[in-house]
């Protein structure tokens, strides 16, 4: 069985492009963060490191030889308690969080000062979990260049898009049928994912858990096309999609199914490909029409399983765990 496992690796592995680390962090600095979520560069080639379990935000000098704290840990405004998602926007940067289980969007300056903030309605419920890692409320953040597009499937729609103040003014896509309509929370999180602003216009919407597959949106919102996510790496995977999920009862006593994701994290590169990594150490790249045109894996210490990706260039590529660099 080993034999047979190991040989059907190998003629899948001739078929995968791999992709070798050209820099980023270094591993001493990188050992500073609990969890390294995001990573992404300054125009002045500082990082900016966004530290998940440690519920806070750092700017690494371009060297790397030094981290400042820009964003520490606490429920007041200002501060960070159960970080969910991050995302630079030009020379701000927003954080989403959830003190006391209400999701909460901050926007800050690159000195970490506050520049506003507001909360969003309801409870912060968990969505998707990852291993030990359970995403409550806001599980990622899109800039459009004045706007924020989060994912908010209570709200009827895949994607809604707020004004920096906090005011919803639109909804995005229609929530895919599921067959679980009759269980609020699990059809909800079957419908939760990552929303993306396209450089060259429009949005992608990829979902996180479930049937793997993304949809694109133009500008107006106008639904575009739909593609399955496929591959022979994902076989198994959707083989063996589940049928009942366990539940846990959060603080208040309520049951919640736990909805493992099939996909760990998604990006746009500047010509509009989408780039999709998978919960399994693989990256499908998608061009403008839908159509699969790569497979890609990342090589630092060790092959990655990426949590963010980050474009600094057409050619050149963030991930993280590790703040690696990659020639794209």
């Amino acid at each position: 069985m080993l034999l047979a496992a190991t040989a059907a690796w190998s003629v899948r592995a001739l078929e995968v492009q791999v992709l070798h680390s050209t820099g980023g962090l270094a591993a001493d600095v990188v050992g500073l963060f609990r969890e390294l979520a995001a990573c992404q560069t300054l125009a002045d080639g500082s990082y900016l490191v966004f530290d998940r379990a440690g519920h806070r935000v750092y700017r690494v000098a371009p060297s790397g030889s030094e981290a400042t704290e820009l964003v520490q840990i606490g429920p007041e405004a200002g501060n960070l308690l159960g970080p969910s998602a991050f995302a630079l926007a030009g020379d701000r940067f927003f954080v989403a969080d959830a003190p006391r289980r209400r999701a909460r969007v901050q926007l800050f300056g690159l000195d970490g000062s506050l520049l506003s903030s507001f909360s969003l309605r309801g409870r912060a419920a968990p969505r998707i979990t990852q291993g030990r890692l359970t995403l409550n409320g806001v599980s990622s953040l899109g800039w459009t260049g004045h706007s924020i597009v989060t994912s908010q499937p209570h709200t009827g729609g895949l994607m809604t898009e707020f004004t920096l103040g906090g005011r919803p003014y639109r909804t995005i896509g229609r929530l895919r049928p599921t067959g679980h309509e009759d269980d609020r929370d699990l059809h909800l999180a079957l419908n939760s994912g990552i929303p993306l602003v396209d450089p060259t216009g429009g949005f992608y919407f990829v979902f996180h858990a479930g049937l793997p597959l993304f949809r694109k949106y133009d500008e107006d919102g106008r639904f575009l096309f739909e593609r399955h996510i496929q591959g022979a790496e994902l076989d198994a995977t959707i083989r063996a999609l589940p049928t009942a999920w366990p539940r846990l009862a959060d603080e208040s006593g309520r049951e919640l199914p736990l909805v493992p994701p099939t996909v760990r994290a998604a990006a746009v590169d500047p010509a509009g490909n989408l780039w999709v990594s998978l919960w399994l150490p693989f990256t499908y790249v998608y061009d403008v029409e839908g159509d699969k045109i790569r497979t890609v894996q990342f090589r630092g210490a060790g092959t990655l399983s990426p949590d963010s990706l980050f474009f600094e260039s057409q050619d050149r590529l963030l991930v993280t765990p590790g703040c690696y660099r990659f020639a794209v």
